[in-house]
């Protein structure tokens, strides 16, 4: 299972890049993340706990972060947490109006049990993970813009 999200920001892609992957910053930018903690950095790889709010559940996870900035492309795994082993990937592609950023969720390698069935997946899916990156596009739309206002 696959989830996609995107929205269009007037902003370059390696300027939206370089505010996305910044992740240390997500607190002050966006209201829902609670924390970032950055546990390991070599060269374009981190390795991260990350908190964000979903209405009252606070939903944490454990990540790799692989930055690949010549694309330009942001890639997770999580490496811990209830969707241990789901990829994502950020995509920033150049349109006529500015960047399409773009959030994919590939939940096909969970390795929790429970998130691994078909309703798992849908629950998680439509509960947690599009919630939290609907937010996540609208804080990275409301910085990026503001910055250029």
């Amino acid at each position: 299972m696959m989830t996609h999200q995107s929205i269009t920001v007037q902003a370059t892609p390696q300027t939206a890049y370089a505010l996305a992957q910044d992740v240390s910053n997500w607190p002050q930018l966006l209201s829902h993340y609670a924390w970032v903690r950055v546990l390991d950095e070599r060269d374009d790889e981190r390795t991260l706990i990350m908190a964000a709010w979903r209405s009252w559940v606070l939903v944490r996870w454990t990540a790799v972060q692989r930055l690949l900035p010549a694309i330009p492309r942001i890639e997770f795994i999580h490496i811990g947490g209830w969707a241990r082993g789901m990829r994502v990937a950020w995509l920033f592609d150049r349109t006529e109006s500015g960047t399409k950023i773009e959030i994919m969720h590939d939940l096909a390698t969970v390795g929790v049990p429970i998130v691994r069935t078909r309703l798992g997946k849908s629950i998680a899916a439509r509960y947690f993970i599009n919630p939290i990156a609907s937010r996540t596009l609208a804080g990275m739309k409301r910085a990026l813009e503001s910055s250029n206002g």
